[in-house]
C-alpha cells in the first residue's frame, strides 16, 4: 500500500500533532506489512534503520495513531495489541486465537438487517462496527486439545 503522508499529515495537524520523522517510521513500517504487527516487531523493523528510535516512542506514536483512526488496533490475549493501516485492506474484520493471538482479517459482513433493527429498536445511528470472533487457529488446534 502506498502510504498517503499528506492525509495523514493533515490528519495529524487538525488535531495539533506534527507528522514527524519518528511517527512517519512507525506508518511506514505498519504499511510495508499486510498483516498485523506487534509493537515489538513495528519497533524491530523501524530499529534496522533508525537506532536512535525508543520503544516507548513507538507506542505513544501507535496510541496517536489508532486514536486518530490512522490505523487499525486488534487486542488479543492479555491485552497483547497488533495494528495494521487503515484501508490496506477493505472494511473487514478479525478472527482472532485464544491461544496464541494470531489474527486473520476477514471481510464480508453482511450486518446491514442487524444494524437496522437495533437502530429502529434503540434509535441509535450507526456510524460503523467492528466484529472480532475469538476460537483458536488450525495451528493451536493441533498441537494441544481444547
Amino acid at each position: 500500500m502506498r502510504l498517503d503522508e499528506k492525509k495523514v499529515a493533515t490528519i495529524l495537524r487538525q488535531q495539533g500533532y506534527k507528522l514527524t520523522a519518528q511517527r512517519r517510521a512507525v506508518l511506514k513500517a505498519i504499511a510495508r506489512s499486510r498483516s498485523h504487527l506487534s509493537p515489538a516487531e513495528i519497533y524491530k523493523r523501524i530499529k534496522q534503520e533508525d537506532p536512535k528510535i525508543g520503544l516507548v516512542t513507538v507506542y505513544r506514536t501507535l496510541e496517536i495513531l489508532s486514536h486518530l483512526g490512522v490505523i487499525c488496533e486488534v487486542r488479543t490475549r492479555g491485552n497483547a495489541r497488533s495494528y495494521l493501516i487503515r484501508g490496506i485492506v477493505e472494511h473487514h474484520h478479525h478472527l482472532i486465537c485464544t491461544d496464541c493471538g494470531t489474527v486473520v482479517d476477514f471481510t464480508g459482513c453482511d450486518l446491514g438487517i442487524l444494524e437496522k433493527r437495533l437502530s429502529r429498536e434503540t434509535g441509535f445511528k450507526m456510524k460503523e462496527h467492528l466484529l472480532e470472533l475469538s476460537g483458536r487457529c488450525p495451528s493451536c488446534q493441533k498441537t494441544a486439545p481444547a
